[in-house]
């Protein structure tokens, strides 16, 4: 099983080190941001499993940072840290998404005990994937090529490898164009034409030489998006 990774976003150095080495003791990856810029960097691009997030930071709040995540990276797991104790910072930061709520001085116990319960009640991450098999032979996405039966070979764009990636960690479901906006793409789907990605797709089952007017591979789900066909026992 991968390791799990963990964000702290937190301008307090002590607390910051202290809480990076009880969950690096713990046996998680940790990535670390001691303000609300390279926070909210890291929030919207790194690949990781839980956030625990300062409200109080320069730059960027806390508060600005599960905005942004809510638009951008829905259902990403948030345990806020602060001091401030008062019921109503409490209750916006869960109205923004937040998923626990820890009002400093906490102990390292209770922290762990709380990453713990919010990443068991959180849907696992799919496993990156290297190679996806499909009709026309297999695509590469460490090297960006899809070699097919024949022995013939193409180049994908990055682009079509994330999209590929995408789908292939969520082989066999219907994957809308505001899911791939958000989670491919990085972006609000309110501030961008989805017809974008209709374009990508076509572009894509060209290259895996899928025909667009009843493919194989890529299938369109009406009413749904799209959703990379289940591999072939055969």
């Amino acid at each position: 099983m991968s390791t799990q990774t963990i964000l702290v976003i937190e301008d307090d150095r002590p607390i910051r080190e202290g809480v990076v080495d009880a969950l690096t003791f713990s046996g998680y990856g940790v990535l670390q941001a001691p303000d609300g810029a390279k926070g909210m960097e890291l929030a919207i691009s790194a690949s990781y499993d839980l956030l625990l997030l300062d409200l109080v930071l320069p730059h960027h709040s806390g508060f600005e940072i599960l905005e942004k995540l809510r638009d951008v990276r829905t259902g990403m797991p948030v345990i806020v840290l602060s001091a401030r104790g008062e019921e109503a910072d409490r209750v916006r930061g869960l109205k923004l998404g937040a998923d626990d709520y820890v009002v400093k001085p906490f102990s390292v116990n209770e922290l762990l005990a709380r990453v713990e319960a919010v990443l068991r009640r959180t849907p696992a991450r799919p496993e990156a994937v290297a190679k996806v098999r499909l009709p026309c032979g297999v695509a590469d996405l460490e090297t960006s090529e899809v070699h097919y039966h024949d022995g013939e070979r193409a180049e994908l764009s990055t682009r079509e490898v994330d999209l590929l990636r995408y789908f292939a960690g969520r082989r066999g479901r219907a994957i809308s164009r505001e899911e791939i906006l958000r989670h491919v793409w990085r972006v609000d789907p309110r501030n961008i034409e989805t017809r974008t990605i209709d374009m990508h797709i076509a572009h894509l089952r060209g290259k895996l030489r899928d025909n667009s007017g009843q493919p194989v591979a890529l299938l369109t789900v009406r009413g749904k998006g799209y959703m990379l066909a289940a591999e072939s026992a055969s």
